[in-house]
């Protein structure tokens, strides 16, 4: 006879909570637990771990052996470990899961996770633009479209679920995980995040967002250090982008962060996990740990006695699953029984939901065909996100686009690397550089090599004082834990150029030739010391394995530069942190001889074509506080060649109840034009995106006087458009609308 957990007609919580009363303490204890095989970490343990804490816990964590009979929630990252052939890892995660089945008396299969921030981080596999690219794209549809064939690549490997998107809005770009982050604007992550999680999830992967919360605020920008925030800068800044991806993109995991916030760890954060996420968002899906971030709770921030007693508050926090071995959700660990049933109903429907309760539901490794991990089309969209990504900084002179048979000077060891194309979650400076013996798994063209192919008929010398131009590349190495300039555990001290790289600046532009830098980095660095005297600046966020041509594409002019800045350049490299969404204190001012104002500000870039604004026209100048209004302007391309504008929308409250930002992005679209041609666009405002916190803790929009600027960027405003809310202070909830829709015609 069928049982209740068995029958497919059944809703899955239903199943799941049938399963659930049928399982003992130790086979729900395992369903939170996971493994991680292959990850013990042999000689110069630091020189290879890829997760902090690796070396020191993976060996003292739950063996599969003695899991097998109890069951198992999660296998960790069966393709991210160790370079492993596509058809081949596949078969073995097949053959695995067959032996995770028959090792309980359920029959249940584990879920498995892999790592999918800058595509699937497996050997062979698409390697695309760094999150911070995404970024730049100001393009969800595209982003989308990527997150979908990812999860299509990974599902059809076996993969459940994916670790990715970060929603952690950038504070201080001196942080070394800069480059995983997709901006220093709210709005942007939220959009963008959504976007990924839109496509991730309709592709079958779980999406799990992270790291929640308050990661990018560390003090002093260091990696796993305490975030000194307010609650007004976490309820305003930090957490929306997070409520956006799971109201409106359907995640269905969350991972909680490493740091803390005024001395509570994220892991033990009993409001965040349970009072914010579940009661007042509504979130059924699972929170899981970051990497050993139970374990940290002992070691690291010191609020528990033991491992054990570090799961027991995770658990009583809201953290349902342990990543990525067990060590504290152990089974002679004795987790509260009420406790344990919550997190395992959350587990056994989160699996139901998949199909892996159901006899048939885990889909077996095929024959022994080859599996095409970067067949033509990830490698057709890997290409546009980085054509897209690309911003045009500077072009003053008009050296670029560089004429076909242009006599070329490059300077820059970057210019023949392929590290400077490569995040640190990339599978080649994530893993492979472990393993020299083996190639990068794809092609990746270096910016000197895509350079010589984008322009056949030029020149390439040596000698810059001979050239017509140099190119002067600059940037980042990716890396973790200090190997690299960039990336997880690669915090910066201030924002000078690494690598003595400002003296090859200084050096090239002595040369009395045009000198156009090139900047392939994982965060922004400080140029002001070049400003003006450089011909032209272009900017790319590790845009990956087709990000070469990309750039020798906008340096040719084949490709029109469309990327904006999702992060503001600093003129110097001190006086951080400085974002954009700063109130009137935190700008340029008489009371500081610090002036934190950008080289080149948030959402900045330029084209080769040129643009033309026409005057907004406003239906309601004054709609009441739960009203809305809709405005609708002209963009024009007065230029010889066609070219996209980002058409950006801010908000400006010029009085409030506590200190607001100067300006926040609320909208914007991509315009993309041919020579001469128009097109409208159409947004529409609703008052709820005037909203903020107020010091009593509510999150209000109040009446009075707003300005919304219609821009091409956060400090060049076409247009001003003055409105007036009226009525009652109102106050809003989960329920808000968060966007403001922007159509073009």
């Amino acid at each position: 006879m069928v049982k209740p957990w068995q029958d497919a007609t059944l809703p899955a919580q239903v199943r799941a909570a049938d399963l659930l009363a049928r399982m003992t303490n130790e086979e729900k204890t395992a369903q939170l637990s996971s493994v991680w095989l292959g990850a013990e970490t042999e000689g110069d343990d630091a020189a290879v771990a890829v997760a902090p804490g690796q070396h020191a816990y993976a060996a003292h964590s739950a063996e599969l052996d003695a899991l097998l009979p109890y069951g198992l929630g999660q296998l960790t990252r069966p393709f991210g470990t160790v370079p492993v052939e596509p058809a081949e890892g596949a078969a073995r995660l097949a053959d695995l899961q067959r032996e995770i089945r028959a090792g309980n008396r359920f029959a249940l299969p584990a879920l498995a996770h892999e790592e999918c921030l800058t595509g699937f981080t497996a050997w062979q596999a698409t390697v695309f633009p760094t999150p911070l690219a995404w970024g730049a794209t100001f393009d969800p549809a595209l982003i989308t479209e990527m997150a979908q064939a990812i999860g299509a690549s990974m599902r059809a490997v076996g993969i459940h679920q994916g670790l990715a998107p970060v929603l952690d809005v950038v504070r201080d770009p001196r942080w070394g995980r800069t480059e995983e982050s997709i901006g220093e604007d709210p709005y942007l992550v939220g959009t963008i995040g959504t976007a990924y999680v839109r496509g991730l999830e309709a592709a079958g992967i779980i999406a799990t967002l992270k790291h929640f919360a308050g990661y990018s605020a560390s003090r002093g920008a260091r990696n796993h250090a305490p975030a000194p925030l307010g609650r007004r800068e976490l309820a305003d800044v930090i957490l929306p982008p997070f409520e956006m991806a799971l109201r409106e993109g359907g995640a269905r995991s969350v991972m909680a962060a490493y740091n803390d916030i005024d001395g509570l760890p994220a892991h033990a954060h009993t409001e965040l996990l349970t009072q914010v996420l579940r009661e007042q968002w509504q979130f059924t899906g699972t929170v899981v740990s970051d990497y050993f971030g139970l374990s940290f709770l002992e070691s690291a921030h010191r609020v528990a006695e033991s491992p054990e007693a570090a799961g027991r508050l995770a658990l009583a926090a809201g953290v349902d699953v342990e990543l990525p071995a067990a060590r504290c959700f152990s089974l002679t660990g004795r987790l509260p029984e009420e406790l344990l049933d919550r997190a395992a109903l959350r587990v056994l429907t989160q699996k139901c939901e998949l199909g892996l309760l159901d006899p048939d539901g885990e889909p077996a490794a095929g024959d022994d065909a080859p599996i095409d991990l970067n067949p033509p089309h990830l490698r057709e969209l890997a290409e546009a996100v980085a054509q897209e990504s690309v911003v045009l900084l500077a072009n003053g002179s008009g050296v670029l686009p560089l004429p076909p048979g242009a006599r070329i000077a490059v300077v820059g060891g970057l210019a023949g690397e392929q590290a400077a194309m490569l995040g640190c979650y990339t599978f080649p400076r994530h893993v492979g550089v472990n393993h020299p013996e083996l190639p990068a798994g794809v092609e990746v063209l270096t910016l000197a090599e895509a350079l010589r192919a984008e322009l056949p008929g030029a020149e390439f010398m040596a000698d810059a004082a001979g050239a017509d131009v140099v190119l002067a590349v600059v940037g980042d190495r990716s890396g973790l834990f200090g190997r690299g300039s960039s990336g997880e555990g690669c915090d910066a001290e201030d924002l000078e150029l690494p690598y003595g790289q400002g003296e090859v600046l200084d050096a090239a532009l002595a040369c009395g030739v045009p000198v156009v830098i090139v900047v392939l980095s994982g965060r922004p660095y400080a140029l002001g010391r070049w400003a003006g005297r450089a011909a032209a600046v272009v900017q790319a966020f590790f845009p990956g394995q087709e990000g070469g041509g990309a750039v020798a594409g906008v340096l040719s002019g084949r490709v029109d530069p469309s990327g904006r800045l999702p992060v503001g350049v600093p003129r110097t490299p001190g006086g951080q942190p400085a974002p954009y969404l700063a109130p009137p204190l935190g700008r340029h001012g008489g009371a500081s001889n610090v002036d934190p104002t950008a080289l080149y500000p948030f959402g900045h870039g330029l084209s080769y074509t040129t643009f033309a604004w026409d005057a907004p026209r406003c239906e309601t100048p004054a709609f009441p506080t739960d009203g809305e209004t809709a405005l609708l302007f002209t963009v024009r391309n007065t230029g010889d060649r066609a070219g996209t504008e980002v058409v950006q929308l801010y908000l400006h409250d010029p009085a409030g109840t506590v200190a607001r930002p100067e300006i926040r992005l609320i909208g914007y679209a991509r315009v993309p034009l041919d020579a001469g041609a128009s097109a409208e666009v159409h947004a529409t405002f609703p008052a709820d995106l005037a909203a903020y916190t107020g010091a009593d803790g509510r999150r209000v929009v109040e009446p009075g006087a707003l300005e919304l600027r219609i821009a091409a960027s956060s400090a060049q405003v076409h247009h001003t458009v003055p409105l007036t809310l009226t009525g009652p202070v109102r106050e809003v909830g989960h329920e808000r609308r968060m966007r403001c829709e922007m159509r073009v015609k």
